[in-house]
């Protein structure tokens, strides 16, 4: 905005008593005018393009809303804008680290097991059960009764061989001929 009378731009002061006074192109003349200044210190403040946006666009809400109640002491309003935009940064400085903080203290979610894995594990449990199953079933009779008894039922040698009315010796030794026959057997059925 110039002056009328001597084609010079207005200062700052005079657009802001205009703007004070519900002149909304006197401020858009202001926002023109140090627009870009308060972005450039506002970056300078954070480091961010995003963040200096929002606190351009921050400052200068605050110098619309509050117009009305600012006199400027100097001629320029950059000083004031400076001093808001300034503010706002700190704020939000010290807002992000109280949020932080509260993060910090809230404890992680527990871990939800994928339903997805645990069907493939079972399938695959299931999978080799039935293969030790088939591998119990091509034992010798007697062997078979031992695995089933002491593997399978998880007795002891001494209940499996009263089961069985055998010596305890003779449950020891299937169970050990068996186990040796089972090793075999899974390996030839993993391959």
């Amino acid at each position: 905005m110039t002056s009328h009378a001597t084609g010079a731009p207005v200062d700052d002061r005079v657009l802001w008593d205009r703007a004070a006074g519900g002149d909304e192109a006197a401020f858009g003349e202001l926002f023109e005018r140090h627009a870009e200044a308060v972005w450039n210190h506002a970056y300078r403040l954070t480091g961010s393009w995003s963040a200096a946006e929002d606190l351009t666009s921050n400052t200068f809400l605050t110098a619309w809303r509050r117009r009305a109640d600012v006199t400027l002491v100097r001629d320029s309003a950059l000083p004031w804008l400076y001093t808001v935009a300034g503010n706002a940064a700190r704020d939000e400085h010290r807002g992000a680290r109280r949020r932080l903080r509260l993060l910090r203290k809230i404890p992680d979610p527990p871990v939800v097991s994928d339903h997805a894995d645990a069907v493939a594990e079972r399938l695959d449990g299931e999978e080799r059960l039935r293969e030790i199953v088939e591998a119990v079933r091509g034992l010798p009779k007697a062997q078979r009764a031992v695995v089933e008894l002491c593997l399978l039922g998880d007795l002891s040698v001494a209940d499996a061989a009263a089961a069985l009315a055998v010596a305890e010796v003779t449950v020891r030794a299937h169970l050990s001929r068996a186990r040796a026959r089972l090793r075999t057997l899974l390996k030839e059925a993993e391959k």
